[in-house]
C-alpha cells in the first residue's frame, strides 16, 4: 500500500491531512508501516518560516516515502498566570497551508480535552533543577508543562525522530535529557534558528510588536552577535563571517558577556525600552553558567520584554581551541 492514504483537497495543491481526534490518527498510522521513517514536528501553531524549516528538515530526513506529522496544540500547562494563553495566535487554516507546502503529510490539531481528557493531568513530568534556571526561573512550571505534553505527543505520534528548533535552546536540552533519562525510543534533532533579514529570530510572538517595538527588539540579536564578534576579536581572528549556527570559535567568555551586555544596556534607554530578563553564557547540556575557564560548546542566551511581548534568542559558540 502506498504510504499516502489520502487525496489532495484541491487539484494542484500540496497534500496534507488534518486529524482532530486520536482514533482517526491511530487508524492512519496503522496503515503506514515504514520502520525508521516517521518524524514529528511539534508546534503551538501560528506557523512561520522557522516551523517550515523544521518540517522541510524532517521531510529530507525521512525521504519521500516517510511520514511527517506536525502537531498544532496550544498547551495550557506551559502558560503561567498573566501569560498570553488567551491571545496566543491561532491560525489553523494558514498553518495547514504552511505545513503542506513544507512537506508534511499529517497535521494533528487536538483540543485540550483530547490531550487532557478529564482535565489537567494529576501526574506530570518534572524538569527538576535544570528546569529552574533561566527560562524556568522566569516562568515557574513552564518546563514541567512543556515536558508533559511533549511526552504525551511522542506517545501519540510514535516517531522515530523528532525535530525542535534551536531557538528554544533550554527546551531542546530538557527534551533531550527527558528522552535519555526515561528511555524514549526517539532521536531528538535540533534545527538552526531562522532569522528575518534584519536579524530578528522568527517567533509567533513577533506579530505582537509595533514598528517601534520591533526596532528595540533587534537589540537581542545585535547583542548576541556583538558577543560572538568580541570573542573572535579577542582570539585575534577578526570579525565573524559565517552564519551564527555554524558554531563559531571564540576565546574569551568574559569578552563575550561584556560585549553582549553593553548592547542590551544601551537598549534599556530606547523608546520603548528593552527590559532585560536574563543574559547567560551556558553549558548546552545542563544550562549552568560556564566559567571564564570553560572550553567547549556554549550557548549565549538572552530573554527580554519589549512592551508586553517577551522574546528569547540565542547563538551557539565554541570556546577555546579548535575542535
Amino acid at each position: 500500500m502506498s504510504p499516502k492514504l489520502w487525496t489532495k483537497a484541491l487539484p494542484g495543491e500540496p497534500d496534507v491531512e488534518l486529524f482532530r481526534h486520536r482514533p482517526e490518527l491511530d487508524a492512519a498510522f496503522a496503515h503506514f508501516a515504514v520502520p525508521g521513517r516517521a518524524a514529528v514536528v511539534m508546534t503551538m501553531g501560528a506557523l512561520h518560516d522557522g516551523h517550515a524549516s523544521l518540517i522541510r528538515t524532517a521531510r529530507a530526513r525521512v525521504g519521500a516515502k516517510g511520514l511527517v506529522t506536525v502537531t498544532v496544540f496550544v498547551n495550557p500547562l506551559q502558560f503561567g498566570a498573566g501569560e498570553d494563553l488567551d491571545r496566543y495566535p491561532r491560525t489553523l487554516d494558514a498553518d495547514l497551508k504552511v505545513a503542506a507546502e513544507a512537506g508534511a503529510d499529517i497535521v494533528f490539531a487536538p483540543s485540550a480535552e483530547e490531550v487532557y481528557p478529564g482535565g489537567e493531568p494529576h501526574i506530570r513530568i518534572t524538569a527538576g533543577s535544570m528546569g529552574e534556571r533561566y527560562e524556568g526561573a522566569s516562568r515557574p512550571g513552564h518546563f514541567d508543562g512543556m515536558l508533559t505534553v511533549v511526552a504525551k505527543l511522542l506517545h501519540i505520534t510514535r516517531p522515530d525522530v523528532a525535530f525542535f528548533g534551536e531557538k528554544d535552546a533550554q527546551q531542546l536540552a530538557l527534551i533531550r535529557r527527558m528522552t535519555r533519562d526515561l528511555d524514549f525510543p526517539v532521536e531528538i534533532v535540533g534545527v538552526p534558528t531562522v532569522r528575518e533579514g534584519d536579524g530578528l529570530a522568527l517567533s509567533s510572538r513577533n506579530r505582537y510588536l509595533s514598528a517601534q517595538e520591533r526596532d528595540t527588539a533587534l537589540a537581542l540579536s545585535r547583542a548576541l552577535f556583538a558577543g560572538r564578534d568580541a570573542g573572535l576579536l579577542a582570539a585575534g581572528e577578526g570579525p565573524a563571517g559565517a552564519e551564527e549556527h555554524e558554531l563559531i570559535r571564540v576565546a574569551s567568555p568574559a569578552a563575550v558577556r561584556s560585549a553582549a551586555r553593553a548592547v542590551l544596556d544601551e537598549a534599556a534607554g530606547f523608546e520603548p525600552p528593552l527590559a532585560l530578563d536574563y543574559l547567560g553564557l551556558v553549558d548546552p547540556v545542563d544550562f549552568t553558567e560556564v566559567s571564564d575557564a570553560h572550553t567547549g560548546e556554549a550557548v549565549l542566551a538572552v530573554a527580554a520584554k519589549v512592551g508586553a511581548t517577551r522574546l528569547i534568542d540565542n547563538i551557539r559558540l565554541w570556546i577555546g581551541a579548535a575542535r
